[in-house]
Protein backbone atom coordinates (compact mmCIF):
# COMPACT_ATOMS: atom_id res chain seq x y z
CA UNK A 1 0.00 0.00 0.00
CA UNK A 2 3.10 2.51 1.24
CA UNK A 3 4.60 1.63 -2.20
CA UNK A 4 1.58 2.13 -4.15
CA UNK A 5 0.94 5.43 -2.52
CA UNK A 6 4.44 6.73 -3.26
CA UNK A 7 4.23 5.99 -7.26
CA UNK A 8 0.92 7.49 -7.25
CA UNK A 9 2.61 11.00 -5.36
CA UNK A 10 5.52 10.74 -7.49
CA UNK A 11 3.00 10.57 -10.84
CA UNK A 12 1.48 14.06 -9.83
CA UNK A 13 4.48 15.91 -10.61
CA UNK A 14 4.67 15.24 -14.66
CA UNK A 15 1.28 15.34 -14.76
CA UNK A 16 0.91 18.60 -13.04
CA UNK A 17 3.78 19.58 -15.44
CA UNK A 18 1.70 19.37 -18.66
CA UNK A 19 -1.05 20.89 -17.15
CA UNK A 20 1.04 24.12 -16.32
CA UNK A 21 2.80 23.96 -20.03
CA UNK A 22 -0.66 23.65 -21.34
CA UNK A 23 -1.75 26.18 -19.05
CA UNK A 24 0.38 28.51 -19.71
CA UNK A 25 1.08 28.51 -23.95
CA UNK A 26 -3.31 27.99 -24.32
CA UNK A 27 -3.49 31.67 -22.39
CA UNK A 28 -0.53 33.40 -24.17
CA UNK A 29 -1.76 32.55 -27.48
CA UNK A 30 -5.36 33.13 -27.70
CA UNK A 31 -6.24 36.49 -28.59
CA UNK A 32 -6.87 38.83 -25.73
CA UNK A 33 -4.50 41.57 -23.87
CA UNK A 34 -4.23 42.49 -20.14
CA UNK A 35 -2.67 45.85 -20.40
CA UNK A 36 -5.77 46.88 -22.24
CA UNK A 37 -8.35 46.12 -20.10
CA UNK A 38 -6.11 47.79 -17.50
CA UNK A 39 -5.09 50.98 -19.72
CA UNK A 40 -8.94 51.34 -20.75
CA UNK A 41 -10.29 51.99 -23.98
CA UNK A 42 -8.05 55.34 -24.55
CA UNK A 43 -4.67 54.48 -23.45
CA UNK A 44 -2.12 54.95 -26.11
CA UNK A 45 0.14 52.43 -27.90
CA UNK A 46 2.48 54.00 -25.41
CA UNK A 47 0.94 54.09 -22.34
CA UNK A 48 -0.08 50.10 -23.36
CA UNK A 49 3.90 48.84 -23.78
CA UNK A 50 4.88 50.73 -20.69
CA UNK A 51 2.49 48.36 -18.45
CA UNK A 52 3.28 45.24 -20.53
CA UNK A 53 6.86 46.15 -19.68
CA UNK A 54 5.77 46.23 -15.93
CA UNK A 55 4.06 42.86 -16.27
CA UNK A 56 6.66 41.47 -17.66
CA UNK A 57 4.51 40.37 -20.96
CA UNK A 58 7.10 42.06 -23.58
CA UNK A 59 9.62 39.54 -22.54
CA UNK A 60 9.70 36.66 -24.83
CA UNK A 61 7.71 33.54 -24.42
CA UNK A 62 10.25 31.21 -23.17
CA UNK A 63 11.83 33.90 -20.88
CA UNK A 64 7.94 34.38 -19.40
CA UNK A 65 7.94 30.40 -18.77
CA UNK A 66 10.89 30.10 -17.27
CA UNK A 67 10.09 33.16 -15.01
CA UNK A 68 7.01 31.45 -14.22
CA UNK A 69 8.15 28.56 -13.41
CA UNK A 70 10.84 29.43 -10.78
CA UNK A 71 7.95 31.52 -9.13
CA UNK A 72 5.92 28.24 -9.01
CA UNK A 73 8.29 25.65 -7.71
CA UNK A 74 9.39 28.38 -5.02
CA UNK A 75 5.63 27.83 -4.23
CA UNK A 76 4.52 31.32 -5.29
CA UNK A 77 1.89 31.58 -7.54
CA UNK A 78 2.09 34.94 -8.49
CA UNK A 79 0.59 38.48 -8.16
CA UNK A 80 -2.51 39.23 -9.67
CA UNK A 81 -2.19 42.05 -12.30
CA UNK A 82 -5.57 43.29 -11.79
CA UNK A 83 -6.23 43.53 -7.92
CA UNK A 84 -1.99 43.55 -7.41
CA UNK A 85 -2.41 41.12 -4.47
CA UNK A 86 -0.87 37.54 -4.24
CA UNK A 87 -2.66 35.22 -5.82
CA UNK A 88 -2.58 32.53 -2.71
CA UNK A 89 -4.48 35.10 -0.58
CA UNK A 90 -7.08 35.72 -3.49
CA UNK A 91 -7.41 31.60 -3.54
CA UNK A 92 -7.16 31.53 0.57
CA UNK A 93 -10.33 33.80 0.96
CA UNK A 94 -12.49 32.62 -1.84
CA UNK A 95 -12.14 28.15 -1.58
CA UNK A 96 -13.62 28.46 1.77
CA UNK A 97 -16.89 29.86 0.87
CA UNK A 98 -16.63 26.85 -2.40
CA UNK A 99 -15.46 23.73 -0.10
CA UNK A 100 -18.22 24.21 2.48
CA UNK A 101 -20.85 24.74 0.11
CA UNK A 102 -19.45 21.57 -2.31
CA UNK A 103 -19.47 19.45 0.87
CA UNK A 104 -22.96 19.87 2.31
CA UNK A 105 -23.95 19.49 -1.54
CA UNK A 106 -21.89 15.96 -1.37
CA UNK A 107 -23.49 15.35 1.83
CA UNK A 108 -27.08 16.00 0.95
CA UNK A 109 -26.59 14.15 -2.63
CA UNK A 110 -25.30 10.82 -0.84
CA UNK A 111 -27.93 10.74 1.95
CA UNK A 112 -30.97 11.40 -0.92
CA UNK A 113 -29.22 9.28 -3.43
CA UNK A 114 -27.86 6.23 -1.68
CA UNK A 115 -31.70 5.35 -0.30
CA UNK A 116 -33.40 6.71 -3.99
CA UNK A 117 -31.40 3.96 -5.62
CA UNK A 118 -31.43 0.96 -3.24
CA UNK A 119 -35.23 2.01 -3.36
CA UNK A 120 -35.34 1.65 -7.22
CA UNK A 121 -33.00 -1.37 -7.11
CA UNK A 122 -35.14 -3.36 -4.56
CA UNK A 123 -38.46 -2.67 -6.49
CA UNK A 124 -36.90 -3.06 -10.03
CA UNK A 125 -39.56 -1.93 -12.56
CA UNK A 126 -42.62 -0.87 -10.50
CA UNK A 127 -43.65 2.32 -10.34
CA UNK A 128 -41.26 3.30 -7.61
CA UNK A 129 -38.50 2.37 -10.32
CA UNK A 130 -40.03 4.78 -12.57
CA UNK A 131 -40.54 7.68 -10.55
CA UNK A 132 -36.74 7.70 -9.53
CA UNK A 133 -35.51 7.50 -12.65
CA UNK A 134 -37.75 9.92 -14.23
CA UNK A 135 -36.50 12.34 -11.40
CA UNK A 136 -32.89 11.47 -12.43
CA UNK A 137 -33.44 12.23 -15.72
CA UNK A 138 -34.88 15.48 -15.24
CA UNK A 139 -32.24 16.02 -12.68
CA UNK A 140 -29.50 16.38 -15.24
CA UNK A 141 -31.58 17.43 -17.98
CA UNK A 142 -32.62 20.90 -16.66
CA UNK A 143 -29.68 23.19 -16.78
CA UNK A 144 -28.70 24.39 -13.05
CA UNK A 145 -29.25 28.10 -13.41
CA UNK A 146 -32.97 27.19 -14.00
CA UNK A 147 -33.18 24.79 -11.28
CA UNK A 148 -32.07 27.67 -9.62
CA UNK A 149 -34.32 30.49 -10.28
CA UNK A 150 -37.21 27.68 -9.63
CA UNK A 151 -36.18 27.85 -6.11
CA UNK A 152 -35.08 31.04 -5.58
CA UNK A 153 -39.03 31.86 -6.85
CA UNK A 154 -40.75 29.49 -4.59
CA UNK A 155 -38.38 29.25 -1.45
CA UNK A 156 -36.99 32.78 -1.65
CA UNK A 157 -39.76 35.21 -3.14
CA UNK A 158 -42.92 33.20 -3.08
CA UNK A 159 -42.58 31.85 0.71
CA UNK A 160 -40.35 33.80 1.77
CA UNK A 161 -38.48 31.10 3.84
CA UNK A 162 -34.60 32.13 2.89
CA UNK A 163 -33.26 34.98 1.34
CA UNK A 164 -32.75 35.59 -2.35
CA UNK A 165 -29.01 35.40 -2.02
CA UNK A 166 -26.01 35.77 0.02
CA UNK A 167 -23.17 34.39 1.94
CA UNK A 168 -22.46 34.20 5.65
CA UNK A 169 -19.31 32.54 7.12
CA UNK A 170 -20.28 29.64 9.33
CA UNK A 171 -17.95 30.88 12.20
CA UNK A 172 -19.05 34.31 12.00
CA UNK A 173 -23.26 33.07 12.38
CA UNK A 174 -23.94 29.52 11.72
CA UNK A 175 -27.50 29.64 11.23
CA UNK A 176 -27.36 32.34 9.02
CA UNK A 177 -24.77 29.84 6.99
CA UNK A 178 -26.94 27.60 6.53
CA UNK A 179 -29.96 29.38 6.27
CA UNK A 180 -27.89 31.07 2.74
CA UNK A 181 -26.78 27.77 2.09
CA UNK A 182 -29.69 25.74 1.48
CA UNK A 183 -31.03 26.84 -2.05
CA UNK A 184 -27.33 26.66 -3.41
CA UNK A 185 -26.88 23.36 -1.92
CA UNK A 186 -30.17 21.90 -2.85
CA UNK A 187 -30.07 23.14 -6.19
CA UNK A 188 -26.69 21.36 -6.88
CA UNK A 189 -27.62 18.49 -5.09
CA UNK A 190 -30.23 18.11 -7.74
CA UNK A 191 -27.59 16.79 -10.48
CA UNK A 192 -25.63 15.01 -8.20
CA UNK A 193 -28.98 13.27 -6.66
CA UNK A 194 -29.76 12.07 -9.96
CA UNK A 195 -26.31 10.88 -11.05
CA UNK A 196 -25.23 8.91 -7.97
CA UNK A 197 -29.06 7.71 -7.62
CA UNK A 198 -28.72 5.76 -11.13
CA UNK A 199 -24.91 4.60 -10.38
CA UNK A 200 -26.33 3.32 -7.03
CA UNK A 201 -29.39 1.45 -8.85
CA UNK A 202 -27.23 0.11 -11.80
CA UNK A 203 -24.40 -1.56 -9.41
CA UNK A 204 -27.30 -2.85 -7.18
CA UNK A 205 -28.73 -4.07 -9.78
CA UNK A 206 -26.14 -6.01 -11.17
CA UNK A 207 -24.90 -7.23 -7.44
CA UNK A 208 -28.36 -8.96 -6.81
CA UNK A 209 -28.28 -10.92 -9.74
CA UNK A 210 -25.11 -12.60 -8.59
CA UNK A 211 -25.57 -16.35 -6.99
CA UNK A 212 -24.46 -15.53 -3.42
CA UNK A 213 -27.17 -13.13 -2.87
CA UNK A 214 -29.81 -15.79 -4.37
CA UNK A 215 -28.34 -17.98 -1.82
CA UNK A 216 -28.55 -15.23 1.36
CA UNK A 217 -32.16 -14.75 0.20
CA UNK A 218 -32.59 -19.08 -0.23
CA UNK A 219 -31.40 -19.49 3.56
CA UNK A 220 -34.15 -16.88 4.89
CA UNK A 221 -32.03 -13.59 5.43
CA UNK A 222 -33.73 -10.64 6.08
CA UNK A 223 -33.75 -8.36 2.49
CA UNK A 224 -32.88 -5.40 4.16
CA UNK A 225 -29.53 -7.34 5.12
CA UNK A 226 -29.57 -8.52 2.02
CA UNK A 227 -29.31 -5.50 0.72
CA UNK A 228 -27.71 -3.28 2.75
CA UNK A 229 -25.09 -5.62 3.93
CA UNK A 230 -24.22 -7.87 1.37
CA UNK A 231 -25.53 -5.98 -2.14
CA UNK A 232 -24.48 -2.42 -0.97
CA UNK A 233 -21.27 -2.72 0.15
CA UNK A 234 -20.30 -4.63 -3.33
CA UNK A 235 -21.47 -2.16 -5.23
CA UNK A 236 -19.83 0.44 -3.82
CA UNK A 237 -17.08 0.85 -5.62
CA UNK A 238 -18.62 2.57 -8.63
CA UNK A 239 -20.80 4.52 -6.07
CA UNK A 240 -17.39 5.79 -4.48
CA UNK A 241 -16.06 6.59 -8.37
CA UNK A 242 -19.22 8.76 -8.76
CA UNK A 243 -19.47 10.61 -5.53
CA UNK A 244 -15.30 11.11 -5.65
CA UNK A 245 -15.58 12.05 -9.35
CA UNK A 246 -18.73 14.57 -8.52
CA UNK A 247 -17.27 16.43 -5.60
CA UNK A 248 -13.90 17.21 -7.88
CA UNK A 249 -16.28 18.47 -10.61
CA UNK A 250 -18.90 20.37 -7.97
CA UNK A 251 -15.38 22.33 -6.39
CA UNK A 252 -14.60 23.38 -9.86
CA UNK A 253 -17.72 23.73 -11.53
CA UNK A 254 -19.75 25.93 -9.36
CA UNK A 255 -18.93 28.92 -11.41
CA UNK A 256 -23.05 29.29 -12.69
CA UNK A 257 -24.46 28.35 -8.86
CA UNK A 258 -22.00 30.97 -7.39
CA UNK A 259 -23.40 33.83 -9.77
CA UNK A 260 -26.86 33.14 -9.12
CA UNK A 261 -27.11 33.28 -5.59
CA UNK A 262 -23.76 35.94 -5.28
CA UNK A 263 -21.38 33.25 -3.30
CA UNK A 264 -17.85 35.05 -3.09
CA UNK A 265 -16.41 31.68 -3.69
CA UNK A 266 -13.43 30.45 -6.36
CA UNK A 267 -16.30 30.21 -9.19
CA UNK A 268 -16.80 33.95 -9.67
CA UNK A 269 -13.21 34.66 -8.62
CA UNK A 270 -12.15 32.59 -12.21
CA UNK A 271 -15.11 33.99 -14.15
CA UNK A 272 -13.56 37.67 -12.81
CA UNK A 273 -10.16 36.79 -13.94
CA UNK A 274 -11.15 35.38 -17.65
CA UNK A 275 -13.00 38.44 -18.46
CA UNK A 276 -9.67 40.35 -17.05
CA UNK A 277 -7.12 38.08 -18.60
CA UNK A 278 -6.04 38.10 -15.29
CA UNK A 279 -3.40 35.54 -16.11
CA UNK A 280 -1.87 34.59 -12.78
CA UNK A 281 -5.00 33.95 -10.95
CA UNK A 282 -6.27 31.91 -14.03
CA UNK A 283 -2.93 29.74 -14.16
CA UNK A 284 -3.48 29.27 -10.65
CA UNK A 285 -6.96 28.73 -10.63
CA UNK A 286 -6.43 25.60 -13.46
CA UNK A 287 -3.70 24.08 -11.61
CA UNK A 288 -5.31 24.11 -8.53
CA UNK A 289 -8.47 22.30 -10.26
CA UNK A 290 -6.36 19.93 -11.75
CA UNK A 291 -4.61 19.32 -8.30
CA UNK A 292 -8.07 18.45 -6.80
CA UNK A 293 -8.57 16.25 -9.41
CA UNK A 294 -5.52 14.20 -8.87
CA UNK A 295 -5.78 13.87 -4.88
CA UNK A 296 -9.48 13.11 -5.32
CA UNK A 297 -8.69 10.31 -7.51
CA UNK A 298 -5.74 8.91 -5.48
CA UNK A 299 -8.30 9.12 -2.10
CA UNK A 300 -11.30 7.18 -4.54
CA UNK A 301 -8.55 4.47 -5.71
CA UNK A 302 -7.14 4.13 -1.73
CA UNK A 303 -10.89 3.69 -0.51
CA UNK A 304 -11.85 0.67 -2.72
CA UNK A 305 -9.91 -1.57 -1.02
CA UNK A 306 -12.17 -0.73 2.12
CA UNK A 307 -15.56 -1.63 0.28
CA UNK A 308 -13.95 -4.62 -1.63
CA UNK A 309 -11.65 -6.64 0.57
CA UNK A 310 -10.11 -8.37 -2.96
CA UNK A 311 -8.61 -5.08 -3.94
CA UNK A 312 -4.93 -4.82 -2.87
CA UNK A 313 -2.31 -2.36 -3.71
Amino acid sequence: MLGYIIRRILAIFPVMAIVAIFVFLLLRLTPGDPAAIIAGDSATPAQLERIRESLGLAEPLHAQFVTWMGQLLQGDLGTSIISNQPVTRLIGQRIWPTLQIGTLTIILSVLIAVPLGVLAAWRHRTWVDYAVMTFSVLGFSIPVFVIGYIFIKIFAIDMRLVPVQGYMAPLQDPQGFFIRAILPCLTLATIYVALIARMTRASLLEVLGEDYVRTARAKGVKEHIVLFRHALRNAAVPIMTMIGTGFALLISGVVVTESVFNIPGIGRLTVDAILARDYPVIQAMILLTSAIYVFVNLIIDLSYSLFDPRIRY
